[in-house]
């Protein structure tokens, strides 16, 4: 009987040993959104049928970061203080998003897209280097194919171009409820609708029900230069769906974020941005 106490306590340590270090892990936490610095532009542009808030920041080649579904601008607090020492750095709320307003027209990418061409035209910017998260990488993959006079380069981290390349079992992901619900916070802070959160995650639900839906022949005719990147423990994207979509887009470079997950640029900045300037770099 002793013995089996003694079987059962070490087993019960090890599995609390796992446990802990599993939580310890850099991959499995959600950091909370750096604070952003002062712009020296901000506002809400006129974008379609919506407005679009949008910041500027620093001087130099243009960078624009696109946060992914249900975020904000503000998740890239670390990257827009690094980049804007020596770029001109534009984020701004997708539709629906953060300060930004939604209409009643269906949600879906190429609407999005429309939107940020839209802006740079708002903002008389030309060319930029996209680097997009989530759906902000889709939306990058997007004007690659539609408006690639718009781009210099995209880096598109943690998208896919088929919904079967979402992991069925995401939504079983504590860290990823975690993102939901820190998200529905900020939507309550920000959103000139603060009380329509519900609302607002079913009309997008609906998009991410049915696209991106891309196929190779459509990745086939990107021309632009792409990278792309993916955590190597992303909760919500496959690898070898991200692994198939460098093999299809021309010249695309993949790379795997170490010890990192959907939220790479939270847990490892420093790893994130040079990622983004090697890319830049043509690297």
């Amino acid at each position: 009987m002793r013995r089996v106490a003694f079987g059962i306590l070490a087993f019960l340590s090890l599995f609390l040993a796992i446990t802990s270090a599993q939580s310890a892990e850099r991959w499995a936490g959600l950091p909370p959104f750096p604070p952003m610095p002062q712009p020296k532009t901000s506002g809400m542009a006129d974008v379609n049928d919506i407005k679009m808030y949008y910041a500027e920041y620093g001087e130099g080649d243009p960078i624009l970061f696109i946060h992914g579904g249900l975020g904000n601008a503000d998740i890239w607090g670390r990257q827009v203080a690094d980049f804007a020492r020596d770029h001109l750095v534009i984020v701004a709320d997708s539709r629906g998003h953060g300060r930004s307003t939604r209409s009643q027209q269906p949600f879906g990418y190429d609407l999005m897209t429309s939107d940020y061409v839209a802006l740079l035209d708002y903002l008389k910017i030309g060319k930029v280097t996209l680097v997009g998260w989530s759906d902000g990488g889709i939306i990058g993959i997007d004007m690659a194919m539609k408006h690639p006079e718009k781009l210099t380069r995209v880096v598109a981290q943690a998208a896919n171009v088929t919904t079967d390349g979402v992991k069925p079992d995401v939504m079983n992901n504590k860290t990823f409820n975690d993102y939901i619900n820190v998200a529905g916070d900020y939507y309550r802070k920000l959103s000139p609708t603060p009380n329509e959160y519900d609302a607002f995650v079913n009309q997008i639900s609906q998009m991410w029900a049915s696209q991106p839906a891309w196929t190779a022949a459509d990745l086939g005719k990107i021309a632009v230069p792409v990278t792309l990147a993916i955590g190597d423990h992303d909760e919500a994207v496959k690898l070898d769906h991200t692994q198939m979509m460098a093999k299809e887009i021309p010249g695309a470079k993949l790379v795997i974020l170490k010890d990192a997950s959907h939220f790479a640029m939270l847990q490892d900045p420093e790893g994130y941005d040079a990622m983004v300037r090697d890319a830049m770099a043509g690297r």
